[in-house]
């Protein structure tokens, strides 16, 4: 299996239920910003709501981050606008919520589960330049965390802006760095 690490953004339109309208989101409105794509298989369900509702939460830090948030699922946008009528954990939801019925970004992604017509639990970062930073994906009955995807988004902004430094394991801003070399190596 081919990592998807660094590769480009694909060329993408899809149909989005963000701020009570319908809207349509391309590959267009990523350029010049980080973006998180956050898979989960599917509107109405259990662990969903819990993660969605995690996110919401955490969206504004994003923001003001540079970050944008899109939630993306096989379902249609109605399905979206409904499931925000019917549940007070995703009426908080502030982020566009990508509707993916055909499975396009789903696909590419490598997240689709052909038999099932969902998406695995995936977490993707793209950076400003359309290159995809960070690639997780977890089985259908683990739930993620906002906190360490921000911590994440964070290294990955913090590496960008220096090129010759490393986070290590649970860096967090303004924590030490490491700058990779020969005077390095065995003496961590």
């Amino acid at each position: 299996m081919a990592s998807i690490i660094n590769s480009k953004m694909t060329d993408f339109s899809v149909q989005a239920y963000h701020n009570d309208n319908f809207k349509t989101v391309t590959q267009n409105d990523l350029k010049g910003k980080w973006s998180v794509f956050f898979f989960y298989p599917a509107d109405f369900t259990f662990v969903c709501p819990t993660e969605l509702g995690d996110m919401a939460d955490k969206y504004a830090e994003f923001q003001k981050m540079g970050v944008e948030v899109y939630s993306v699922s096989t379902d249609t946008h109605f399905t979206h606008k409904a499931w925000h009528d019917a549940s007070e954990t995703i009426k908080k939801i502030k982020y566009p919520m990508l509707a993916d019925p055909t499975g396009h970004l789903s696909r590419f992604f490598g997240v689709y589960i052909e038999e099932a017509g969902l998406a695995y639990r995936g977490t993707f970062l793209v950076n400003p330049e359309g290159q995809i930073k960070l690639a997780e994906i977890n089985d259908n009955g683990i739930g993620r965390n906002a906190d360490e995807l921000l911590r994440k988004v964070q290294a990955a902004q913090f590496i960008a802006a220096n090129p010759n430094e490393v986070c290590p394991a649970k860096w967090k801003p303004g924590s030490n760095t490491l700058k990779p070399g020969l005077n390095l190596v065995g003496k961590i």
